[in-house]
């Protein structure tokens, strides 16, 4: 088995060689590969991703910003693994807990898994990020008849293939719900193991909004109503 660790990556040049470095160094328990997408960074992200130097990276780079789904679209296009996983650059997910996530895999227990983020112990985070993550969660849960813990997660592990034939339209951050929207249509369950978590604040460069809140839930509608 092969792991494709998709990265995508925009204006991170004060976090970007640190989040390679701890990808990279990681002992995983298969053969693996970093995929990292430059989402049209404006800062020296791209003169750094240039430096990095290992037979496992490759990078890709989009002339302008096109947002997160559609650099993980980029990626998983480029993708050789037969599974993926989703790495942001913002240093908030922690890379050894990958291996966790593949354990369910590997001992074949489960074909997709989510890294459950249970917000106990951090400090980063503001009470209306959490609470929107948990509406969001729930609205997911009420329309599938689900129950899972952590829709908007980064850390969702899952064929290559599979991921390949949701045919994700989102180009931002409203991937998130439309994959776990069109797994759940499909009842596909995912496994969910937990996870550390350090989220970082507005003035350190975190993107998500409330709005993207609004369109997760959206589109978790839209993907309920639509016929199969």
């Amino acid at each position: 088995m092969k792991l494709s660790i998709l990265m995508p990556v925009y204006n991170e040049e004060e976090r970007i060689a640190e989040a390679l470095k701890q990808a990279l160094a990681v002992e995983y328990p298969c053969e693996i590969e970093l995929v990292v997408v430059n989402d049209g960074s404006r800062d020296g992200t791209g003169a750094i991703l240039d430096a990095a130097d290992d037979a496992r990276l490759r990078v890709i780079t989009h002339p302008r910003n096109a947002g997160k789904g559609a650099a993980i679209k980029t990626a998983v296009d480029n993708a050789e693994g037969d599974y993926m996983v989703i790495l942001d650059a913002d240093l908030e997910y922690d890379p050894m807990d990958i291996p966790k996530l593949l354990d369910p895999v590997l001992d074949g227990r489960a074909k997709v898994v989510y890294g459950n983020r249970t917000f106990g112990s951090h400090s980063a985070y503001s009470f209306w990020y959490v609470m929107g993550n948990k509406a969001v969660t729930t609205a997911a849960n009420v329309l599938f008849n689900s129950y899972i813990g952590d829709l908007e997660t980064c850390f969702k592990l899952l064929p290559v293939s599979l991921y390949r034939s949701l045919d994700v339209k989102s180009k931002g951050f409203g991937m998130e719900a439309e994959v776990t929207g069109k797994l759940l249509r499909r009842k596909i369950r995912p496994y969910e193991v937990p996870i550390s978590y350090r989220a970082r604040g507005r003035e350190e460069g975190k993107k998500i909004t409330w709005k993207d809140g609004v369109e997760a839930l959206w589109i978790l509608t839209r993907e309920r109503g639509r016929k199969r």
